[in-house]
């Protein structure tokens, strides 16, 4: 018996999925191959590149959201203690520092093993749980670059709610 198993079976392809919810909300896309497909959507604090990338020999669609945030080397360190402080945080996704390019970004995956199909609602899940914690996260990453906060401060000054209005 062996520890892979081999299909051939025809598949669609997931990024068609995600091309149509992209065409629906109206976001700019751009379709760079079978691939991948890199969106751009708009939030509250950043405008978020999305890439989704299909995988075929992992069965896996990777979707990759970057914002405009450039980490200098001097504040690395504790970016990175900011970012597994955050990770402790999350069941699903995870955020990445890339200390070469000083980028941040979020990073999940939707396994379609066995041949299974990606349905608009999966695709828009992990599309809304990368843009939720985009949202959630990008203040405190502000309070460390910007304020020279430390990263504990900076994550529970940014997980302040508030009720009511002033």
């Amino acid at each position: 018996m062996s520890l892979t198993e081999y299909s051939d079976s025809i598949r669609s392809n997931p990024l068609d999925t995600v091309e149509r919810l992209a065409a629906v909300n109206d976001w700019s896309f751009e379709r760079s191959g079978d691939d991948e497909i890199n969106i751009l959507i708009k939030g509250k604090w950043s405008d978020y590149q999305v890439s989704f990338t299909w995988m075929g020999e992992l069965e896996a669609l990777h979707l990759a959201c970057a914002f405009d945030l450039k980490v200098p080397d001097r504040r690395c360190a504790e970016v990175q203690k900011l970012i597994a402080l955050m990770n402790e945080q999350m069941w699903v996704g995870h955020f990445d520092l890339w200390p070469a390019d000083g980028m941040v970004m979020f990073r999940h995956a939707l396994v379609l093993a066995g041949g299974l199909e990606a349905s608009g609602e999966q695709c828009q899940s992990v599309l809304s749980t990368a843009l939720d914690a985009c949202e959630r996260y990008f203040p405190a990453f502000q309070f460390v670059l910007w304020a020279g906060k430390p990263s504990r401060e900076a994550l529970d000054a940014a997980m302040f709610e508030t009720s009511g209005e002033a």
